[in-house]
């Protein structure tokens, strides 16, 4: 009796989220794309009268060259910069108050996020932090916590995975504690984003595996939720043929532009689809084991998309036969359950095709109360997926991933 009664509340409150969707504050961002858009960025800049800008990245990206054109442009023009690169992955809070340090230091008015998904969260929460002053970072963990506009954000991405360019979520993590979570506001929605496939030609093949399969994931996740609408089902399908027509030829040939271009663009459209339609349990326990174990999300979500998927059964089964059709794996003959377990298979292929492990077997059984407390919490009632879990389901999921 209990399980159904949270059930209703759950789809009450996911059928309101949709319903109330024409009407929230969506913006897209003002996208620059093509080889070499990078250096256009302090063009964009000057335009908006800004002179003084904070660059969020990480130490990786600037040891390997990869902002040199944009600082030597941003000379150039004589905008005044200073360079957070401290981001770790799964940015951490004091990541997030050392850079808005950083940013109130050097007078900033805008802020330019240069990386990955991480870099990009840190910077989302820095904007956050400058709207909020008073507000701390674990306060806006959850949904519409910072309401207030936040400084110009030109997100510029280095890989084709997370969608942070155009999505309203930062994920930021608690050192001490451990916890991961994500903290979601339409003001967080980047004001440009920067596709330039140059800046992914360096990415090593892991990262491209990983990244590529993030996107995967959150097209999927969006196109089988039940708060999908005609627009991100769109924007998820296109982004599915991108990924699936192009992975493989960036994982196997790096230096492919053409690859790389469409593979940022996939992660954008999936960016785009999963930021209205949301995601489901294979983000909120992929969050939980990147806490947890310091698995990089990207991988985390390859590994465990099958799994939720295979334990959604009949309840996922139509929303997944019709992406085996879209994507031309499944014999037309065969129902949807069958065309589903080929989508799943297709996904499992294309893990091991990339190198990318089946399970996670550091997976503690002592860890796990807290590990479902947590993926619970982000879950529910939020998440629109094919079918509600509760405790018990996620254990076994668990157990699953961990490949007991």
């Amino acid at each position: 009796m209990r399980k159904t009664i949270l059930t209703l509340y759950y789809r009450l409150y996911q059928a309101s989220f949709k319903l109330a969707m024409p009407l929230l504050p969506w913006r897209k961002p003002v996208v620059l794309e093509g080889a070499g858009c990078v250096k256009n960025v302090p063009d964009l800049l000057q335009q908006l009268k800004i002179k003084n800008v904070l660059i969020v990245t990480d130490s990786t990206l600037m040891k390997l060259g990869l902002l040199d054109n944009l600082i030597t442009e941003l000379g150039v023009n004589g905008c005044q910069y200073a360079v957070f690169d401290k981001t770790v992955p799964d940015p951490t809070i004091e990541n997030v108050e050392e850079a808005l340090k950083m940013y109130h230091q050097y007078n900033c008015k805008a802020i330019i996020a240069f990386g990955g998904g991480s870099p990009m969260d840190c910077a989302k929460a820095v904007g956050a932090r400058v709207s909020r002053p008073n507000k701390p970072v674990g306060k806006m963990k959850g949904v519409l916590k910072v309401i207030f506009k936040i400084p110009t954000l030109i997100a510029v991405p280095t890989t084709a995975g997370t969608g942070s360019e155009v999505t309203l979520a930062a994920v930021i993590s608690n050192s001490e504690t451990h916890e991961k979570y994500p903290i979601n506001d339409f003001c967080l929605i980047p004001h440009y984003a920067v596709l330039d496939p140059e800046l992914t030609l360096k990415l090593p093949p892991h990262i491209t595996a990983a990244t590529g399969m993030d996107a995967m994931t959150h097209a999927v996740e969006s196109y089988i939720g039940r708060s999908n609408t005609k627009e991100t089902r769109k924007a998820a399908l296109e982004a599915i043929t991108l990924i699936h027509q192009n992975l493989l030829q960036a994982y196997n040939s790096p230096g492919d532009l053409k690859a790389r271009a469409a593979m940022l663009k996939g992660s954008y459209l999936a960016g785009v689809a999963f930021t209205r339609a949301y995601v489901g349990y294979v983000h909120a326990i992929a969050h939980t084991i990147g806490g947890f174990y310091g698995y990089p999300h990207g991988q985390a979500n390859a590994i465990i998309m099958p799994h939720v998927l295979e334990f959604y059964g009949n309840a996922a089964s139509n929303r997944l036969a019709e992406l085996a059709d879209h994507i031309g794996i499944a014999n037309g003959n065969l129902t949807n359950a069958q065309k589903a377990n080929a989508f799943v298979l297709y996904l499992k292929d294309m893990n091991k095709k990339m190198g990318i492990q089946s399970n996670i077997p550091e997976i503690e059984e002592s860890d796990l109360p807290e590990m479902i407390s947590r993926a619970l919490a982000e879950a529910n009632p939020l998440y629109p997926v094919p079918k509600i879990l509760f405790r018990e389901d996620l254990k076994k999921l668990y157990l699953k991933i961990k490949g007991k």
